[in-house]
C-alpha cells in the first residue's frame, strides 16, 4: 500500500489532485496531512501497514512538485523529484462514468521513448506497483492505463485512459523537469 498525502497548507486543487490519484491508480490511501511533520506522515503510515509514501507539495497555489519516499524505519527519498508545469483534473475532462471504479491500473510504454521517459517509466511502475505493458492485446486484464509521452516542446506529459473506451480520464499531468540525484538537489 501507498500512502498519499500534501504539503502542510494545501490549496483546492492540490486535495482534488491527490483525490484524482487514488481513484485512478490501485493500492493508493488517500491521507490529511494537518499538522503532522514527516516523521508524523512515517508514523502514520506504519500504522497503516504503508510501505511507501507520495507528497504532492505546492507552488504558487497548485500542485508543484511530487516527492517518493520508501518507509525504512524513516522516510528515504526516491529519485526523481517531480516538478509539474501543470496539471488539467479529472473534473476538467467531464468523461469519467459516474460510480465506475477503476481497480487495475497498468503503464503502458512508449513505442519510441526517450532514456529520461524509459526511466521514469521504470520509477514508476516499480514504485506504484503496476504493470507495463507494450501490447494493446494485454490491456483486456485493465480498467485503466497511464502512459508517459513527450509533447513537441521536449515536455513529459502523464495521462490516465479509461478501458475499453480508451478515452483519457485525467489527471494530465505535465512535468516540467526531473531531479534524479537528490543528494547534490538537497546539498
Amino acid at each position: 500500500m501507498i500512502l498519499l498525502t500534501t504539503s502542510r497548507r494545501p490549496t483546492k486543487g492540490i486535495r482534488t489532485f491527490c483525490k484524482d490519484l487514488s481513484y485512478t491508480i490501485p493500492n493508493i490511501l488517500r491521507i490529511n496531512r494537518g499538522k503532522l511533520s514527516l516523521e508524523g506522515v512515517a508514523a502514520k503510515a506504519l500504522e497503516l501497514g504503508a510501505k511507501k509514501v507520495i507528497i504532492v507539495d505546492r507552488w504558487k497555489g497548485g500542485p508543484g512538485k511530487i516527492e517518493l519516499y520508501l518507509l525504512e524505519g524513516r522516510l528515504q527519498p526516491i529519485p526523481p523529484l517531480i516538478y509539474l508545469r501543470s496539471v488539467k483534473l479529472r473534473r476538467e475532462f467531464q468523461t469519467m462514468p459516474r460510480g465506475r471504479r477503476i481497480k487495475f491500473t497498468a503503464l503502458m510504454t512508449s513505442p519510441k521513448p526517450s532514456r529520461e521517459v524509459s526511466r521514469l517509466e521504470k520509477v514508476l511502475s516499480d514504485f506504484l506497483g503496476i504493470p507495463i505493458i507494450s501490447s494493446e492485446d494485454d490491456f483486456r486484464n485493465y480498467n485503466a492505463i497511464m502512459q508517459i509521452t513527450t509533447n513537441s516542446a521536449g515536455e513529459l506529459i502523464v495521462t490516465f485512459r479509461l478501458l475499453p473506451e480508451n478515452m483519457e480520464i485525467g489527471p494530465r499531468i505535465r512535468i516540467s523537469h526531473l531531479i534524479w540525484d537528490l543528494a547534490v538537489h538537497e546539498g
